[in-house]
């Protein structure tokens, strides 16, 4: 725990420092967010703001990642395959993520990759982790922990729908979330930390590292993603958090309590869902005055910072529970 905290404030330290070279790059390239008009009319003053930050986590959450686990072979000559799989799903989103932003700033303004699409690609990526989760990685494959019950159940070949299903419905889930100053950045690093509590009490070493190495660089990105932004996530961070972290719970077989850890992420997106189906229902009103649930609050007279901090202050709570539940 000790090496994985000091690895966390290290990612954070380095991130910062090339926090700033980033926003620069990314005004230059005019990779600026694109606000739509349906949106609050508070976010039009957004528009411009660097919207592709997220490779600051990603790039930092890799390369940590990657020098432990070369400094881990030189020394046992073994690969900590425990990170394989978070690692590369962080990555492929990130991709995807980052052509979906790029699509955005380009070809469809505001709009990205046709999600219709997306879905497909996202799904593919979540199937591939989740086959390699129940065949290579995971030596309790196919296995859950119940909350209350002393014995993991073992689920067999149903674990790979549920995995992959898990690994998408996250990474949307905390793409969603992402639509205010410090709000993704702040949910998905109280998320890797609680994950990384439960990952150090099963003494599995390189999650726990990997979860506080994306704590570090959640952190450092906050520091830049602090109303007023200087930059945004996007789909390129976004994703790719969500992604991993659907990963990190299936491999601590703690993944029934991840609605409880992500709350905000899922309510989020329940409260998107639920919009869309009510809206259909009754010919046409809303159940909620925006979609997603944070710019209903917004609508209502919440202020931005008021938002983030008490969704900052549910996620902490959420975390706590869900770390309980996991020693019950």
């Amino acid at each position: 725990m000790a090496f994985a905290l000091t690895l966390g404030g290290v990612t954070f330290l380095l991130a910062v420092i090339w926090g700033s070279p980033l926003v620069e790059t990314m005004r230059r390239l005019r990779l600026g967010k694109q606000i739509r008009i349906e949106g609050p009319q508070t976010h039009l003053s957004k528009m411009g703001t660097p919207a592709m930050g997220g490779i600051l986590i990603v790039v930092w959450v890799v390369l940590i990642n990657v020098i432990v686990n070369i400094v881990q072979f030189l020394r046992d000559l073994e690969i900590a395959e425990s990170v394989v799989i978070p690692l590369g799903v962080l990555i492929a989103y990130s991709i995807l993520g980052g052509i979906d932003d790029y699509q955005g700033f380009r070809q469809r303004p505001g709009v990205g990759m046709l999600a219709r699409y997306k879905i497909w690609y996202q799904v593919i990526i979540a199937l591939a982790a989740a086959v390699l989760l129940y065949w290579q990685v995971n030596d309790l494959h196919g296995w859950v922990a119940l909350p209350t019950v002393p014995v993991l159940l073992d689920i067999g070949l149903v674990y790979v729908p549920i995995a992959a299903f898990i690994i998408t419905a996250t990474a949307n889930a905390v793409n969603m979330t992402d639509g205010l100053d410090g709000l993704a950045g702040i949910i998905a690093a109280t998320a890797f930390a609680a994950y990384g509590v439960i990952a150090f009490l099963q003494d599995q070493q390189f999650l726990l590292i990997f979860c506080f190495v994306a704590v570090g660089a959640c952190f450092a990105f906050l520091w830049f993603n602090a109303k007023p932004a200087q930059m945004f996530m996007g789909d390129v961070g976004s994703q790719a958090l969500g992604g991993a972290l659907g990963v990190v719970a299936l491999m601590t077989n703690q993944w029934l309590i991840l609605p409880v850890i992500a709350f905000i992420p899922v309510a989020t997106t329940a409260s998107t869902i639920l919009q869309v189906l009510y809206f259909k229902a009754t010919g046409g009103r809303r159940l909620f005055k925006m979609a997603p649930l944070h710019h209903h609050f917004e609508l209502i007279g919440w202020s931005e910072t008021q938002i983030v901090q008490r969704w900052w202050l549910i996620g902490i709570l959420v975390a706590m529970v869900g770390i309980a539940l996991a020693l019950i």
